[in-house]
């Protein structure tokens, strides 16, 4: 009798995980698209450095499917992996980010993380 109990909750638990995971099999990544979405609606694009080429902090458009950047600062474990938030929509022209005296530049001889380049990603439209 034991073991006839122990194989009907062992199959009741595989039937509850293969119904959960059916249902979240529509979009895996639904739940990263609103989080970016909401992410990006009440913050910039980009930081407070421009690039020096340009005066503006410039928008480094990356393929649409990229999610994640890597940025590299002196130091011990100060190298991260961050998410993408931010994507150019279909319609998006080139517009500055703001005046050029509205940001800083890149400091000179401490170039101490990659932020401070003035370079930003963006993914591109899909």
């Amino acid at each position: 009798m034991n073991r006839k109990l122990l194989i009907a909750a062992g199959l009741l638990t595989m039937l509850l995980a293969s119904a959960a995971t059916e249902t979240q099999a529509g979009d895996p990544y639904a739940q990263y698209q609103v989080w970016s979405h909401n992410f990006s609606m009440d913050r910039p694009w980009h930081g407070g450095y421009y690039a020096q080429q340009t005066g503006q902090p410039t928008a480094m458009v990356v393929p649409p499917t990229v999610g994640m950047r890597q940025t590299y600062s002196w130091g011990v474990s100060q190298n991260l992996m961050q998410p993408i938030h931010h994507q150019f929509g279909r319609s998006a022209n080139s517009p500055g980010a703001a005046s050029r005296g509205a940001f800083r530049p890149t400091p000179w001889p401490h170039r101490s993380h990659t932020d401070q380049f003035g370079y930003y990603y963006v993914r591109g439209p899909w």
